[in-house]
């Protein structure tokens, strides 16, 4: 190969070579995965039978086939995952905000929730 014809595979190859990934640096820590365990009592609840015990949510949302109920209160509020189960939807996972670093419900959120619900005034 001639001086001539090298010169720009050479300049190609290096071009090729600046075209590498860049380096992504020090890798990031994950956060921590949610706590294990739902409270009992809830999982498992139609959308019917939330309804019926805690009355019409604070906020909800649709999406993707799942559906998202919010209850409030004076001290947290309650997120309800509800996904299709049958012909209805039910309830897989329950969230408090705020709640420990043990658990994503707190006991005492949900014991408010259910007082409300149950005083004569709701």
């Amino acid at each position: 190969m001639t001086r001539a014809a090298t010169l720009p595979v050479l300049l190609g190859l290096l071009l090729l070579g600046a075209c590498g990934s860049p380096s992504l640096g020090p890798s990031q820590a994950l956060p921590p995965p949610p706590p294990q365990g739902e409270p009992s009592g809830f999982v498992g609840m139609t959308g019917t039978q939330l309804r019926a015990s805690f009355g019409a949510p604070s906020f909800s949302r649709r999406e993707n086939g799942s559906e998202l109920w919010r209850y409030d209160n004076a001290r947290c509020r309650t997120f309800f995952f509800l996904y299709p189960v049958g012909r209805e939807m039910g309830v897989r996972h329950v969230e408090t905000v705020p709640h420990s670093a043990a658990e994503a419900a707190d006991p005492n959120c949900l014991a408010a929730l259910r007082a409300k619900s149950t005083s004569p005034s709701s």
